[in-house]
Parts: C-alpha cells; sequence; structure tokens
C-alpha cells in the first residue's frame, strides 16, 4: 500500500514540475534566442499555439499580414517566420520541398501541401498540422471556402483527403 502511495504522489510531483517547465518555457518562447534553442517538441507546440491566436483572421488573396489577411501559404509562412523557420512563400514552393511523412509519422507543426481545388495537377493549399492522428489530423489554415479565415479543419473530410499532396517536417529542413 505504501509503494503505491509512494509512487502516486510521486506521479504527481513529476506531472507539477513538468507543468511548471512548460509554463516558463512558453514564457521564454517569447524570446527570439530561445525560438531557435527550443526542444523539438515544445517548439511545436509553440508554433500552433502561435497559429492558433490568428483564428478568424479573414482569407485575402496574396495576403501575409495579420492586420490585413492572410492566404494560405502567407500564414504558413508569416507563422514559421515568427520561429525563424524559412518556409516558402507560395504554396507551390512545397511541392518539391522536404521528405514526404508517411501517415504514422505526421506531427504537430508538420506542413500539408494539397493540390489546387481546381487544378488537381499543381500544389494550390497549405496548413498546419495542429492535431496529429494520421490521415484523421486536424489542421490549421487560411482557407478560401466557406470560412473565408483562419480556421482548423479535419484532413479526413472528402474535400481535403482528395487533393492530399503529402506533409513535410519544416523543422528539419
Amino acid at each position: 500500500m505504501k509503494i503505491l502511495q509512494y509512487t502516486l504522489l510521486l506521479l504527481i510531483a513529476v506531472g507539477f514540475l513538468s507543468y511548471k517547465h512548460e509554463v516558463k518555457t512558453k514564457a521564454l518562447a517569447e524570446t527570439s534566442i530561445v525560438k531557435t534553442t527550443l526542444p523539438d517538441t515544445t517548439k511545436r507546440f509553440n508554433i500552433i499555439q502561435f497559429a492558433k491566436q490568428h483564428m478568424g483572421i479573414p482569407y485575402i488573396y496574396a495576403q501575409a499580414n495579420p492586420k490585413k489577411g492572410f492566404d494560405c501559404s502567407g500564414f504558413v509562412n508569416y507563422v514559421y517566420k515568427h520561429f525563424n523557420i524559412n518556409v516558402p512563400r507560395s504554396s507551390s514552393g512545397f511541392k518539391n520541398l522536404g521528405r514526404a511523412l508517411k501517415p504514422s509519422e505526421f506531427k504537430v507543426g508538420d506542413v500539408l501541401v494539397f493540390y489546387g481545388y481546381r487544378d488537381k495537377n499543381s500544389v494550390g493549399h497549405v496548413g498546419i498540422v495542429c492535431e496529429a492522428n494520421g490521415m484523421k489530423s486536424k489542421f490549421i489554415h487560411a482557407s478560401s471556402g466557406k470560412e473565408m479565415a483562419v480556421t482548423v479543419s479535419e484532413l479526413g473530410s472528402s474535400q481535403y483527403t482528395k487533393r492530399f499532396y503529402k506533409c513535410i517536417d519544416p523543422l528539419s529542413l
């Protein structure tokens, strides 16, 4: 019985210290020096937190400015630029970029690349994985669809599954 009690206390202590570390790390992430040296999982968490701060900003073609709006690649470029990670400004620039990941390898912070809505031969849309679950992952993106804003969608929905081209890890570029 005492072993169980000690184990429970230890788990609570570890959980508290983890939480305290996460809060401290999140606060430190606001400085550009720390942005480039954070562990991979913390950096990925911070990328998504930053991206979600822009939910609802309108979709505007050829924009990458939170005060005006975003197109899909402008949004992805803006988010990663905040973390000193260079990605293309145009969705077509993602076509030959990086190694295509298997669905089981998708991680939060990876970039999903899609064929165009009308042109099935060229890349036309990108978004950032915010909940990794293979082909059922959720992603945040500037949608030109009915939302016309930065929103979260499911890769598993038919409109995105049929247009899916690949997923890449921009942190490994």
